[in-house]
């Protein structure tokens, strides 16, 4: 008898905890968004770099496959402090949603020279510690769009 309770007790923490984890997981659309805003935006091991720094990353980071993005930012951050940013107050994004954040944070950003063609696209860059806007959803927030 004190088995089976105690085998029932374990039971209902473990589903407990399993549902608790539930909500803490933003849901599936949100973290599909958020790794993209991962892959395009987040380099946390460099503190930014030159010309050939875009040329290779935007490559490697999928962004000149079927045509060259023409402009892209990649910060220079640990991801928790990129995601500290969502919870600062909450701005206008320039879609006129309410749910964007501001922080200033290292950069480079990478600008097509308008004379190339993918795969083989050519940027400029430019690094800086400068203000940036996030887009962030979920429950708990996290960036899913680079607004500005």
């Amino acid at each position: 008898m004190m088995d089976l309770q105690r085998t029932q007790s374990l039971l209902l923490l473990l589903v407990l905890t399993l549902l608790g984890l539930e909500l803490v997981q933003p849901s599936y659309g949100q973290d599909r968004m958020y790794q993209r805003f991962l892959r395009q935006h987040v380099d946390p091991q460099a503190t930014g770099g030159n010309d050939n720094y875009c040329n290779v990353m935007m490559q490697r980071r999928k962004m000149t496959s079927v045509q060259c993005k023409r402009f892209n930012t990649f910060i220079h951050e640990d991801i928790w402090n990129i995601r500290g940013i969502c919870s600062t107050t909450n701005i206008p994004c320039k879609n006129g949603q309410m749910n964007c954040h501001e922080g200033v944070v290292k950069v480079t950003d990478c600008r097509e020279t308008g004379n190339s063609k993918a795969p083989n696209c050519r940027y400029r860059a430019r690094t800086s510690t400068r203000r940036v806007v996030i887009a962030c959803e979920g429950e708990p927030e996290v960036p899913v769009h680079f607004d500005r």
